[in-house]
């Protein structure tokens, strides 16, 4: 179709839309796995600007291996680790111990905290799974509608998912952006905080006003026999369940490290005789590691399985997650060398839309019309960084933007808006008021707080351009 050089100017925006408009049929439409949907676009897309076919092969697979090796370790680890408190019954002792401290009343306060605790190591379907029986007959005792429930919870752990690590989202965008990791995750995990108060919290009260006043509740007619499965103490005797305290002790040793590893050399100059130490110990592989030893040696007594047969599973489901974020890379590389992710931010650049909101922008509009958070976040940040490098706004600020864009506008063409409303038993509408909806607002929130930050960005620890 075209001959001589890569194609330049105005027919790239085409090739880029006419990529994303496939990636969108072969995943939406053919129901074809987004590993391999993804490679097929990145493979496309270069060979449609006329890269040289040999150069095509060898930037997937630079992307690809450069994701991977960037985050692969970490993220397998970050399996594991959760995998540890799931199966000590840790993270089980952390959601009682939080909804017995809020009491009832207050319960979608307590159930938010659970899922941004819960929602750093586990995936949400997981969590979903986990607290779904819990919350339907928490809302059939207290009157509180399902529908806030679900968004206290969903939007909660959501926040994390996209925002704060060890999750692979951020990973991967603090990777394409080369930002220092530990900074990120402290101004990260705050803004993730931000947004499950306004979109979780504060907006579910909101949905449970509106169903109290529309008097939309669900009648849970099945639930005598979840409550009964619920109280079922087990074959034989009841094994014992970490306590709230070790189950937090394992999410804080890996974050603990690697926030010594950034801030000190902050406090006490790169030139002092500790950097190198801290450094190494606040390294994020290093880091993990030294988490999930430490996962495995308090967990010894509370697990019914070997350490290593948890690992052993933890490693067998990172598998595909490995996958589709490596090819993800794939794809940001290609868009990044054929000139395309440039372009598109330099197009989107003319209208003097600020960075942060543009930032914002793209990853939402990617999120919303393909589904995934992940591959949205790293298409974003491909598309970016080059913009990001030379915009004048913190690279801390500007990753925290398009992690918020991945939040919330979940569509039915996102898996985890199936999740939500099947584990939930609550309908379409109802996913989207208190999913999507919830979401959105959680994201806008984060932008709002993010913009902010950067008026401050000189003074703020770590921000300093």
């Amino acid at each position: 179709m075209f001959s001589g050089e890569m194609v330049t100017g105005p027919l790239l925006i085409g090739i880029f839309i006419l990529a994303i408009v496939v990636l969108l049929l072969l995943i939406i439409k053919f129901k074809l796995n987004a590993f391999v949907a993804l490679l097929i676009t990145a493979f496309g897309t270069g060979v449609l600007v006329n890269m040289p076919l040999a150069d095509v092969a060898q930037t997937v697979t630079d992307g690809f291996g450069g994701t991977l090796g960037g985050i692969g370790m970490v993220t397998g680890l970050g399996v594991m680790l959760g995998k540890f408190m799931f199966e000590s019954g840790g993270i089980e002792s952390i959601s009682n111990k939080i909804l017995g401290a809020f009491g009832e009343k207050k319960s979608p306060i307590a159930v938010a905290l659970s899922g941004f605790i819960t929602g750093i190591p586990v995936f949400g379907d997981v969590v979903y799974i986990m607290f779904a029986p819990m919350l339907r007959v928490l809302s059939k005792k207290t009157k509180i509608s399902m529908v806030t429930f679900a968004c206290a919870i969903s939007v909660a752990t959501t926040c994390t998912f996209a925002l704060v690590l060890p999750t692979a989202p951020p990973l991967a965008v603090a990777e394409e952006l080369n930002i220092e990791i530990g900074i990120f995750f402290f101004y990260a995990l705050i803004s993730a905080f931000v947004g499950m108060i306004v979109g979780g919290i504060f907006y579910g009260s909101i949905l449970n006003k509106q169903d109290h006043k529309n008097n939309h509740f669900y009648t849970f007619e099945d639930l005598d026999e979840e409550e009964a499965e619920m109280s079922k103490s087990g074959k034989g005797k009841e094994r014992a369940k970490m306590g709230a305290g070790k189950a937090l002790s394992i999410l804080l040793v890996p974050i603990v490290l690697i926030l010594l590893g950034s801030f000190i050399p902050l406090a006490v100059g790169k030139d002092s005789a500790i950097v190198p130490f801290v450094t190494f110990i606040g390294n994020k592989n290093f880091a993990m590691m030294a988490g999930v030893i430490y996962a495995a040696v308090i967990s010894r007594k509370y697990i019914t399985k070997t350490a290593t047969d948890i690992m052993t599973e933890a490693a067998d489901q990172v598998g595909l997650i490995l996958l589709i974020t490596g090819a993800g890379g794939a794809f940001g590389k290609v868009l990044q060398a054929t000139g395309i992710a440039d372009y598109v931010a330099g197009s989107l650049s003319q209208f003097s839309i600020p960075i942060l909101v543009l930032c914002f922008l793209i990853a939402q509009i990617i999120r919303c019309a393909q589904g995934s958070t992940t591959v949205a976040l790293m298409t974003t940040a491909a598309i970016m960084s080059s913009t990001i490098a030379s915009g004048g706004v913190s690279p801390i600020l500007c990753a925290i933007a398009i992690c918020a864009g991945g939040i919330g506008l979940s569509l039915p063409n996102d898996s985890g808006f199936w999740a939500i409303s099947r584990f939930f038993k609550i309908s379409v509408t109802d996913t989207i008021r208190g999913w999507s909806i919830g979401g959105f607002v959680a994201g806008v929130a984060i932008l709002i707080f993010v913009s902010i930050l950067s008026l401050f960005q000189g003074f703020l620890p770590g921000l300093m351009m």
